[in-house]
């Protein structure tokens, strides 16, 4: 049996889900006559540029709101190789006062065009080892589509106009500033 096959023999066809004691008046259960849609959270946009490593649950937690049913994440990752050469590293460099107004236009943009609750870009600045995060985007909405949506629009802009500049660092010691196809103030060739 392949690891993703399930066998049924293995799980009892009788078991039920427990079902829920009738509430008491005046028990913990019982909701404190808070109406959940008037709960009112103020949205947030959290842009952090750091030499520190990245971490997916920092990052996640901080756009998690009880009025949001989606977060979505993209984590860009150091890969170990790029056109057969070998890379240990990435570094990144920012001009950050253009870096960090361009990443609240998007955050503004998205938030136009979506109905999100929090936004978190985070981006490694410096040396990326292989495996290590280089940006952690994530959004939180009621629904999944709009945060899906509204992280995608998120990567691809970023890449096209926030100026952040990436190095590969190869083993045979060579190393190569990478042009960012994306970027529209880097096609004057």
């Amino acid at each position: 049996m392949s690891s993703l096959e399930i066998n049924s023999s293995s799980f009892n066809q009788e078991t039920k889900l427990p079902s829920s004691p009738p509430l008491v008046e005046g028990s913990a259960c019982e909701p404190l006559g808070e109406d959940l849609n008037e709960v009112e959270e103020n949205s947030k946009d959290i842009i952090k540029f750091t030499s520190e490593k990245l971490s997916i649950d920092e990052v996640s937690q901080l756009v998690i709101s009880p009025l949001c049913g989606a977060v979505s994440l993209f984590v860009g990752t150091t890969r170990n190789n790029f056109e057969g050469k070998k890379v240990i590293s990435l570094e990144y460099e920012a001009y950050l006062p253009m870096a960090e107004n361009e990443i609240r236009k998007i955050c503004s943009d998205i938030r136009q065009k979506w109905p999100v609750k929090h936004i978190a870009v985070f981006h490694r600045l410096g040396s990326v080892p292989v495996s290590e995060a280089s940006i952690i985007i994530a959004v939180s909405s009621a629904h999944r589509a709009e945060s899906l949506q509204a992280v995608s629009y998120a990567i691809d802009t970023l890449k096209a106009k926030v100026p952040i500049w990436k190095k590969e660092m190869y083993e045979e010691s060579s190393s190569s500033w990478k042009k960012n196809k994306e970027c529209f103030w880097a096609t004057g060739d």
